[in-house]
């Protein structure tokens, strides 16, 4: 049995995605396929390192060294092809306290903030929360794959935006952006003078055959344009150790970013969090490329699945990110009797595509970071439903 075969029980370890059904769903009886966080053990060199590090029985403060730091820019180089520099680094709990951060330092109460919908449910509590202005550009579904509506995204930032948070691999909708696709967005940007603030959390996270690009990459003017979220969290399951680094280039806005870091409190990651991040970046890829290669599977199978068993469900055509959007609308139920007959009728629990805005009320997003036979549990439940509705 391999690696991504082994069925772990995660009950009873104040796991959000298996220990929270009762207060989310109203029922433990169902097949959890919703948080995004993966039912699989990080590398053995993570685990391995962090038990060291446990042994050793002292956790007083720790700094974020140039050795980790190393790990982190020779990571994106290779895996990304862009070269970064020490000092470009920030590093924050998580990308999104990095993107509260990134609001607060670079926009004003009342100012607006794009985004691109149906999208990452965080994004419009960022820009809520601090009294900024949300403005959609949702993106356009057509023959299965989502495009950008550039004529809509430009009209947009012509009405006085200050900042668009670019969500790069794309949660939920799974794409991965094009160089093309990035270069109109980014030469929009720098004609308005809007801000990029780029969450590329699932940047690793890609099916074989495709390229993450981090926007930042193309050009040094539009590296001083973007502020770039990036972490090992969702790469490795690494997400409740809380690590995460901002790569810009621009010194004024670094100061910014750095400045408003402090203003709340962060000073300084945890020490396991940077044992993990470097054991990760030094000695997870082999764990990442045959993760990667089990994702496909897993993506190629539910895909499989329904387009055999059910002409009701169709799984949108996705190039990252280890979370499938289903669509719906051939069921015809609202979002409400679509999120229930998933937990009463199918009994998984899924995330509601309305979450990610009214652009996703007739879709669900599922998890298919499991072990396969998980997978296959939670796909087969769907379609029996489905047939004994």
């Amino acid at each position: 049995m391999g690696i991504f075969d082994t069925l772990h029980d995660r009950k009873n370890t104040r796991s959000v995605k298996w220990d929270m059904l009762k207060p989310v769903f109203q029922t433990d009886d169902i097949l959890p396929m919703w948080v995004a966080d993966m039912d699989f053990k990080a590398p053995e060199a993570v685990n391995n390192a962090l038990i060291k590090r446990a042994e050793h029985g002292i956790f007083g403060y720790t700094v974020t060294d140039k050795d980790i730091k190393d790990s982190i820019i020779n990571w994106v180089s290779k895996r990304h092809r862009w070269n970064i520099k020490h000092e470009f680094l920030s590093f924050s709990p998580g990308v999104v306290t990095s993107l509260h951060m990134a609001i607060q330092a670079f926009t004003q109460p009342h100012e607006k903030v794009l985004i691109q919908t149906p999208v990452y449910t965080p994004f419009y509590n960022v820009i809520k929360q601090h009294n900024r202005k949300v403005i959609k550009n949702p993106l356009v579904l057509k023959n299965n794959y989502y495009h950008i509506d550039f004529n809509d995204f430009e009209e947009k930032l012509k009405s006085g935006v200050k900042a668009f948070i670019l969500c790069s691999p794309h949660n939920p909708v799974g794409r991965v952006w094009t160089k093309a696709e990035l270069k109109k967005i980014a030469r929009l940007c720098l004609k308005y003078d809007v801000l990029i603030l780029s969450d590329e959390i699932h940047a690793d996270l890609i099916y074989p055959g495709q390229h993450h690009t981090p926007i930042a990459s193309l050009s040094d003017e539009i590296a001083e344009q973007t502020i770039t979220c990036m972490s090992p969290s969702k790469t490795f399951n690494l997400a409740g150790l809380q690590a995460s680094y901002i790569i810009t280039t621009n010194k004024e806005r670094r100061n910014l970013i750095n400045e408003q870091l402090g203003k709340q409190g962060h000073h300084m990651l945890n020490t396991m969090a940077t044992t993990a991040m470097e054991a990760a970046y030094l000695y997870g890829e082999q764990w990442l490329d045959e993760l990667r290669g089990i994702l496909k599977e897993h993506r190629d199978y539910v895909t499989a699945m329904f387009e055999t068993h059910t002409d009701e469900l169709n799984v949108i055509q996705s190039e990252g990110t280890y979370l499938l959007w289903i669509d719906c609308s051939g069921m015809q139920m609202d979002s409400k009797s679509l999120k229930q007959f998933m937990i009463k009728q199918a009994k998984v629990g899924l995330n509601a595509g309305v979450e990610y805005g009214e652009e996703g009320e007739q879709f669900m997003r599922i998890n298919i970071a499991c072990p396969r036979e998980t997978l296959e549990e939670g796909v087969k439940r769907i379609i029996n439903a489905l047939k004994n509705r």
